[in-house]
């Protein structure tokens, strides 16, 4: 072959190679420097909420339970509203960073007939205060704290009164009192009672219904996982929305009179909200009465009804972890943890709000 026809036969040649090497490194004819970077998977799962787990008791019921948070952290039983699982307490998740920040480890113990545990109409409240003593006593915690919430207040009544010298702190986020007078429905026969309950205790939805302005509706997949928490409570076990444990429970809720309280040495918090018609603000009078006035600390909040245990969660985490001389405001774009005075006054001159910033989001 002639000198030009070498020439020419090479120059294409170069040319080809150089347009195949741009394809090949994406078709921008630039060399990469070094290859992509290898994409990353987790080494170990996240969490799906807490699993629930089943225990043999010494009385030989069957208990089912949750247990979240370091083991070495402070222990505090979680006891539901009514109409609640042991898994109710993946409600609170939302501040979940918070609660491990501060070493909480929330324990629930399921009630008679709900979720995975069978109905027996012979159990009242003193049964379910064993059980959680029981299951306590499994996880070697002797001394712990309580968050009742609503329907849970009858059952920490009991279990303060059964064993005041274990308990730590007794906090109570609109409960309500097994103390003065009774719920209206206390008049209705069973028969009543179930046929009004039915159509809420069938759709999770409508047991579950907060207000349009309730600051709830702002959670990230709240609602969800309360119908999702209703139904398990109601259908768990195949038992179809069968409305008698409900019936029964809200039997134990109208017996008179509490128990006495007088030994409970422990600090106690109640938080209500001004908009709550299920457990007015008056109620919060009535658990007063029940305890010495020095070791009660009373908060109310007017943004909330029968929302404030979730709306005002991280104030009540903080309270938990034992830091009850301090309060959680947003001050600009940043959630702070001040002394209870400087966070008041904060909140007087419109220069912080209450809780997380989160809620202003």
């Amino acid at each position: 072959m002639s000198g030009p026809d070498r020439i020419t036969t090479t120059t294409v040649g170069c040319a080809a190679l150089a347009l195949l090497g741009g394809l090949v490194l994406g078709g921008s004819g630039a060399v990469s420097a070094s290859p992509p970077a290898e994409p990353k998977v987790q080494d170990t799962f996240d969490s799906l909420g807490p699993d629930v787990h089943a225990a043999r008791l010494p009385s030989g019921r069957t208990a089912h339970y949750t247990d979240s948070g370091p083991r070495d952290g402070v222990p505090v039983l979680y006891i539901g509203g009514t109409g609640t699982s042991a898994r109710a307490v993946h409600m609170t998740d939302f501040f979940r960073t918070t609660r491990e920040g501060l070493g909480l480890r929330l324990i629930s113990v399921e009630r008679d007939g709900f979720g995975d545990t069978a109905y027996d109409p012979g159990l009242g409240k003193a049964d379910f205060a064993q059980d959680a003593l029981d299951v306590l006593d499994r996880l070697g915690v002797d001394r712990f704290r309580i968050i009742a919430i609503s329907g849970g207040g009858p059952y920490a009544a009991e279990l303060a009164a059964r064993a005041p010298g274990r308990v730590s702190a007794l906090h109570l986020a609109a409960a309500l009192p097994p103390y003065g007078a009774k719920p209206a429905y206390c008049a209705m026969s069973d028969d009543a009672l179930a046929a009004a309950l039915k159509d809420s205790i069938t759709d999770p939805r409508k047991w579950w219904a907060f207000p349009e302005d309730s600051p709830v509706r702002s959670i990230p997949g709240f609602a969800d996982t309360a119908y999702e928490d209703g139904a398990r409570t109601y259908n768990q076990r195949g038992q179809q929305a069968d409305p008698a444990p409900q019936v029964h429970e809200q039997r134990l809720y109208c017996e008179r009179p509490g128990p006495d309280l007088s030994r409970l040495t422990a600090p106690v918090y109640l938080y209500g909200g001004d908009k709550d018609t299920t457990v007015p603000p008056a109620t919060l009078a009535t658990w007063r009465q029940q305890f010495s006035p020095d070791r009660v600390t009373v908060r109310t909040y007017a943004d909330s009804g029968h929302d404030v245990q979730y709306r005002h969660w991280d104030q009540i985490l903080v309270d938990l972890a034992g830091h009850g001389d301090r309060t959680v405001v947003c001050r600009g774009a940043h959630t702070q943890v001040l002394p209870a005075d400087d966070a008041e006054r904060l909140v007087a001159k419109e220069r912080a709000t209450l809780g997380s910033c989160a809620w202003n989001k």
